[in-house]
């Protein structure tokens, strides 16, 4: 259920227990001990609930969890198809990862969008102008109450990508941009032939983005 809610999206008990594979009594069962426990948060909309996690620093705890426990094996092609996409380009709770995640933070420090130092993230003047400029909401950024920017090591890659505040208006521009897609429900992003020509001007590498199936 955890797993689930880390697209960032709220979810209802039927739907969390259908992926969990339990039945709704056990499901609502397991959502009361995850709220007892401050793990996820409630809203009610009428008769409706809708379950999503409490904040970032669960996502990044299961994230954490992630890392050192041990994949899932690949049974099918199916299974291994959806792992591809979910290696190429996902979200990690607000912000994007995977191959592409990792590929623009590379981008941005070669830029000099960015600067890494003493394992801190931070923007730079050039970079700030940058992101502006494609739309990134840097303010509103600044303003939260969570970290501004900072790394977030990659489940997959074993690199970081960028998170925080930052990280994660970053990603809602390139959604709102129509540069990333989700195709289905899930964490994986499609990456579109707009996204693949914005990326590019970024100085994104073209071996990167021909990694992906095009839409």
């Amino acid at each position: 259920m955890l797993d689930c809610l880390l697209t960032g999206e709220a979810m209802s008990a039927s739907e969390l227990s259908k992926f969990a594979g339990v039945a709704p009594s056990t499901g609502s069962e397991h959502l009361g001990a995850l709220l007892a426990g401050g793990l996820i948060r409630v809203e009610i909309n009428g008769r409706h609930r809708y379950f999503s996690l409490a904040g970032p620093p669960v996502a990044e705890a299961l994230e954490a969890l992630a890392l050192i426990s041990s994949s899932s094996p690949v049974g099918s092609l199916r299974q291994g198809l959806a792992a591809d996409r979910l290696r190429f380009a996902r979200s990690c709770y607000d912000h994007l990862a995977g191959i592409l995640g990792v590929a623009v933070l590379d981008t941005l420090r070669s830029n000099r969008w960015l600067e890494l130092r003493d394992g801190d993230c931070s923007l730079t003047v050039i970079g700030e102008r940058g992101l502006i400029r494609l739309g990134v909401d840097v303010n509103g950024a600044r303003r939260s109450r969570r970290a501004f920017s900072r790394l977030c090591l990659d489940l997959t890659e074993r690199r970081h990508h960028l998170a925080g505040a930052l990280g994660a208006n970053l990603m809602r521009t390139m959604m709102d941009r129509g540069w990333v897609r989700r195709p289905s429900s899930g964490r994986a992003f499609e990456l579109t032939r707009s996204g693949v020509s914005g990326l590019l001007t970024l100085g994104l590498p073209d071996m990167i983005l021909g990694s992906d199936s095009r839409c």
